[in-house]
């Protein structure tokens, strides 16, 4: 029982009756001016749902009554951009019509049903209501007058449920609309995994250099080596922690303006992180990196970052050769170094598949793997 009666304790249920309502407003003040062209104002609507903006507002409407609070109720709120539209909107406001029509009649006889069903049972006098202004005083009138209010309980409820599928069906996104919601979405995707990129890269090189240089001071039990270890690994949590900051603030206000990601022009501190851990970088940079496009450039410094901490995590202080070069159209990062000991495959590691992935992204291409002795990350990034 309290099941069946749970719909009379939702708001929406008077809201979508509310819904139902709102036009019948304007139908019944026409119909009292001139109740004998009752198609008149169905006739009206087929101009009117062919504006643009009336999607809109029938939208806005539809999802503030029909569906409040749902996040995603599947009704659109642009207006109309296509003849498609323009119709399924025109649709819409007869069905609309049609449904508030019936749920009038239904919420003013059937209560007045009730109404006189009881009054033929204690009173017995002719009633205003077709069909029962001819029934007899008896008390067993009383036993039927409950079943109107049951039929206005299913037409309530169903009425809301109709209207309400309706307006999924005709007011619902078009093609174009999922089309746009669908790339929306994958936007967002795409920028969800390039902060967990760039906290990987970013935050993993400086624990990186944070664990190398705190293992060679311990290990070479000299003062002012320490001091140099300490200034480096305060210098690389410095530059994490905003990198850290930057990435925050865009998770926590997507419309606030931050700073600028670091570029291949920021590119020095990569090297001098990585010779300050130990390693023996020889970088030689040519042409104009400074004129490299920024999503270029800022994929190719998280390349170059992410090369260099794999370096110190899997190899250590060692020799490592950095070429950067800009020639034809083409950005190149080549970054090399001895393996001393057993090497791993190519390809393992969430850190040289992000590598590959980031130059996926731009149309170029990476490899990584041993070559000739040495362990190598090429990636060839496309400029224009």
């Amino acid at each position: 029982m309290a099941r069946f009666l749970r719909p009379l304790l939702r708001g929406t249920t008077y809201t979508r009756l509310l819904h139902l309502w709102v036009p019948m407003l304007v139908v019944s003040v026409w119909l009292y001016i001139l109740p004998s062209t009752p198609w008149v104002p169905a006739l009206f609507l087929v101009p009117i749902g062919l504006l643009p903006a009336v999607r809109r507002g029938e939208g806005v409407q539809a999802r503030l009554l029909l569906t409040p609070g749902e996040t995603e109720p599947g009704i659109s709120e642009a207006p109309s951009a296509t003849w498609r539209d323009r119709v399924r909107t025109v649709l819409w406001l007869e069905l609309r019509m049609l449904l508030g029509g019936v749920a009038m009649l239904a919420t003013v006889w059937l209560p007045a049903i009730t109404f006189e069903l009881s009054r033929c049972a204690w009173v017995g006098v002719p009633s205003g209501v077709p069909l029962l202004d001819r029934l007899p005083p008896h008390r067993a009138w009383a036993l039927l007058a409950p079943l109107p209010l049951l039929a206005l309980y299913g037409a309530v409820v169903g009425l809301g449920e109709l209207i309400t599928a309706g307006a999924r069906r005709l007011l619902g996104p078009s093609a174009a609309e999922r089309l746009a919601a669908l790339e929306e979405r994958t936007e967002q995707l795409l920028e969800r995994t390039r902060i967990a990129r760039e906290l990987h890269d970013s935050i993993g090189h400086a624990l990186t250099v944070a664990v190398v240089q705190a293992g060679a001071a311990r290990a070479a039990g000299d003062p002012e080596f320490t001091d140099q270890a300490l200034d480096a690994i305060e210098e690389t949590g410095r530059a994490a922690l905003a990198d850290l900051e930057r990435v925050l603030g865009v998770l926590r206000e997507s419309g606030r303006p931050v700073s600028a990601r670091p570029t291949l022009a920021d590119a020095g501190r990569l090297l001098e992180s990585a010779r300050a851990s130990g390693a023996k970088v020889d970088a030689e940079v040519t042409g104009p990196v400074e004129a490299v496009p920024g999503p270029v450039s800022r994929e190719g410094y998280r390349i170059l970052q992410e090369s260099l901490t794999n370096v110190l995590r899997h190899a250590g202080a060692v020799p490592v050769r950095v070429r950067v070069a800009v020639t034809g159209g083409m950005l190149t990062l080549d970054v090399r170094n001895s393996l001393p000991g057993a090497t791993t495959g190519p390809g393992r590691g969430s850190g040289l598949r992000g590598i590959r992935e980031r130059a996926a992204l731009l149309g170029g291409t990476a490899r990584t793997g041993p070559v000739d002795g040495d362990w190598q990350v090429r990636a060839e990034l496309p400029i224009g």
